[in-house]
């Protein structure tokens, strides 16, 4: 009751401010300027209160969201506490906002409890500020990591991961066991990028200890949100799992600056051994992400180092960035496949056709990087399981920094501003039937010699059509890695086996929000090896 009697408050009081100031604004001849032009429209709320009772049922914004627009319209305003909150679900808008208007429309808000606590205050590349931060710690990752020559440096370590997933899923297989799809894929993708960011060196003991205090902020991500909802006082309000998230924190620390300790020592070490080493064995050694930060300096803060607590944090963003948005989209993508096993079939034609069959229970043999380019079905596989399922609904918020108008509207200085990613995609006015899984749509199928993909711009330049990586500035810059990793495993996963329903258990495409939009009842299905004994 105190906890209540609390919040209750605060809220009387806040309303109470709110409406004070405006009845200022209203009096004021310089601020009324901005009222010159209206807001874009939404539901009546007194501030926090009003918010408050729209979330009552449920802390799921999209539901909520979906159904204004039906009322409102594509760009709705919505207040959460003092703050506004745009939200746009029309493509021509979003390319508006984040291609036109790029520079005003690409500022991140001030971040809520959660992500500033494991983002140390806002010192990683999703969160920074747009400036130099921001810049540095970007251009750091896309030039050191991101690049061509960096990623085939990784070949060996796809490799080892994809044997090892594979060895695993042919076991299940010989027994007749189910599967359960998105364990195998998380692990296999956290593996990989585990290695990328720590080196290779590292024994699966290690890896599997490090994504057990990644994946446990992951796994109660809905319970901790609410804590977000109410940033000024939710640390005191929800007090005990504020205390749980601290601690969380502090054994992810606990596990990586080791880490780091130990690749600052190896990195010295190479340093002094650089001149007894052949240019060529320098450029053979595998670079990892964390190599790339221990020397980076801070411009704007008297160029500074950054420090450990700082470099967990951006190791946390490269491992859950890639991890639970590939696998999420993967196990989507497999689920269509198994739902419709005639799509399945032409894909593994089109991969059997420039592979020829797999050999019997031998995974020696890969689908590597250079074989993927002339599987165009399979893009176009990958392609609309992003369009139909992108793994998060909304990018990140957005920020303006100056007034700007929107389709008549506006859009006021330090506004959030979301970008609804799953309506864009999946937009009636463009994409017919928007609710089926139909890879045809990317390809021109050219009579029995094969697919040609159609050309399709994900990165929005010239117009929106689908946004699975958000676009513009802020625009995901593992985009290149993510499609490689997707269509790497997709193309290797169906060559070796047929994924088969599992009788009586119908595939079911429920919805449901945790760190990424997931199956509400996860994937399982069983598996029969393509090749046979000779």
């Amino acid at each position: 009751m105190e906890i209540w009697f609390i919040i209750v408050v605060t809220l009387c009081v806040a309303a109470l401010i709110r409406s004070i100031s405006d009845v200022f604004i209203s009096s004021n001849p310089v601020s009324s300027k901005k009222k010159t032009k209206k807001l874009p429209p939404g539901p009546p709320s007194i501030p926090i209160i009003g918010t408050f009772l729209l979330l009552r049922k449920s802390f799921q914004l999209e539901p909520i969201i979906k159904n204004l627009k039906l009322k409102y319209g594509p760009l709705l305003a919505l207040r959460f506490g003092s703050s506004l909150s745009i939200f746009i679900a029309d493509r021509s808008l979003a390319h508006q906002a984040l291609i036109e208007k790029g520079a005003i429309f690409s500022d991140r808000p001030d971040i809520f409890p959660i992500p500033r606590l494991f983002s140390s205050n806002q010192k990683n590349i999703n969160s920074s500020s747009y400036g130099p931060t921001w810049r540095l710690l970007r251009r750091n990752l896309t030039s050191e990591i991101l690049n061509p020559s960096r990623v085939k440096s990784y070949t060996h370590a796809r490799k080892w991961v994809l044997t090892n997933l594979l060895i695993h899923l042919n076991r299940h297989s010989s027994d007749d066991l189910v599967v359960p799809v998105i364990k195998d894929l998380q692990y296999a993708m956290f593996c990989l990028l585990v290695l990328m960011c720590f080196g290779d060196k590292l024994e699966e003991e290690k890896i599997k200890e490090i994504e057990e205090v990644e994946r446990e902020l992951i796994m109660n991500f809905t319970k901790f949100n609410v804590i977000n909802f109410f940033p000024k006082l939710g640390s005191i309000i929800f007090h005990k799992r504020w205390q749980q998230l601290t601690q969380i924190r502090q054994r992810q620390e606990d596990v990586i600056i080791p880490l780091i300790k130990a690749r600052r020592e190896f990195i010295q070490s190479k340093k002094q051994k650089q001149s007894t080493k052949s240019e060529a064995e320098a450029e053979a050694e595998t670079v990892a992400y964390i190599d790339t930060l221990i020397d980076l300096e801070l411009l704007e803060d008297e160029k500074r180092r950054l420090n450990d607590s700082e470099i967990v944090a951006l190791c946390n963003e490269f491992l859950n960035a890639g991890t639970d948005t590939a696998s999420t989209a993967l196990q989507w993508i497999m689920a269509n496949l198994v739902k419709y096993p005639t799509i399945q079939t032409k894909l593994y034609d089109e991969i059997s056709g420039i592979m020829g069959p797999p050999e019997f229970n031998s995974f020696e043999r890969e689908i590597n990087e250079k074989d993927l380019q002339g599987m165009s079905y399979l893009k176009a596989v990958v392609l609309e399981g992003l369009r139909l399922h992108p793994p998060g609904h909304f990018v990140l918020p957005h920020k303006v920094t100056e007034d700007v108008e929107l389709n008549g509207y506006l859009v006021p200085k330090e506004a959030r501003v979301n970008f609804m990613v799953a309506e864009i995609g999946r937009d009636p006015a463009v994409w017919e039937q928007p609710m089926e899984f139909k890879p045809e749509r990317f390809i021109i199928d050219n009579g029995g010699k094969g697919y040609e993909l159609v050309d399709t711009d994900i990165t929005g330049s010239k117009e929106i059509k689908m946004m699975p990586f958000g676009v513009g500035r802020r625009m995901c810059p593992g985009m290149g890695l993510a499609l490689l990793h997707m269509e790497y495993f997709l193309a290797n996963l169906v060559w070796n086996f047929e994924w088969i329903a599992i009788e009586g258990d119908e595939v079911d495409m429920s919805e449901k929000q945790e760190f990424t939009v997931i199956m509400e009842k996860p994937l399982q299905t069983k598996l029969k090896p393509r090749s046979a004994p000779k």
